[in-house]
């Protein structure tokens, strides 16, 4: 990324005392000559120009020569008193010009893992309190009891919360599978009435399927208002060129008997 664009703009001093003003203007060879004492004389630049903070201060900036510093400048504050024939440095940094080259914005250690990051071998455990999950329950001992409750998610430590699902919900909705993709815009059919789409279990199975085509989005979850060209209900194609008629090989030669050649007169 790069550095902002700032206005350095307190250009009009009309109000200020004219001596001052002069002063502060004047004293861009302390400037540079700051900037050299403090980094070395081939860190110094082109002069940029000069802001003013007020009356009695002003700003120099300088182009930084500095090896991963492209862009950057060094600015280098004066300051001044009415009667002063000549102003005083008041310090001096290295800030970012409007082009300079700038590391990325920090980013939190939890925050940092993306979808698809994880690769074989890694281990990713939840974030301790993670709102997704809630305790699940154990099992009764009940054979018909614990096979119905376990449809639901019953007999695991963690279940999905409601907040959770609605989260993987909005996901699957929104994403590639969902009814605002391209694909999906490209046909009028939709998953819910497909013979390869495969419902959820529990709530999310009023929205949600699974797609059984392996020609089309096998294996993925869909949005039931999802569709593609692969849809059961896709009619095959007629006319000329048509899978419907069997194809003639041009290649299958008939092998005919060479006639006997006549008897001369």
């Amino acid at each position: 990324m790069t550095g902002p664009i700032e206005e350095y703009a307190v250009t009009t001093v009309a109000e200020w005392p004219e001596g001052l003003a002069a002063v502060l203007t004047g004293a861009v060879d302390q400037a540079r000559a700051a900037v050299a004492e403090f980094s070395g004389p081939e860190a110094v630049g082109d002069y940029l120009g000069v802001s003013y903070e007020d009356p009695n201060t002003a700003t120099h900036r300088v182009l930084a020569h500095l090896p991963g510093y492209q862009g950057w400048q060094w600015a280098v504050v004066v300051a001044t008193c009415a009667g002063a024939d000549h102003a005083t440095i008041s310090e001096g940094v290295l800030i970012p010009g409007p082009t300079a080259l700038l590391a990325p914005d920090w980013v939190p250690w939890e925050q940092r893992i993306q979808p698809g990051d994880l690769s074989p071998g890694d281990l990713l455990a939840p974030a301790k309190d993670d709102p997704r999950l809630v305790p699940g329950y154990t099992a009764s001992g009940d054979a018909q009891v614990d096979e119905t409750a376990a449809e639901v998610g019953l007999g695991r430590r963690w279940v999905m919360s409601a907040s959770g699902r609605a989260e993987a919900a909005e996901r699957w909705h929104d994403g590639d599978y969902g009814p605002g993709s391209p694909m999906a815009r490209s046909t009028k059919r939709v998953c819910r009435d497909c013979g390869f789409f495969l419902p959820l279990a529990g709530s999310l199975g009023a929205m949600f399927g699974v797609c059984g085509n392996e020609l089309s989005a096998d294996g993925h979850v869909v949005d039931k208002y999802y569709g593609c060209g692969a849809h059961s209900d896709t009619p095959a194609p007629a006319g000329i060129g048509s899978p419907a008629y069997e194809p003639y090989d041009d290649g299958l030669l008939d092998v005919m008997e060479k006639p006997a050649p006549e008897a001369p007169a």
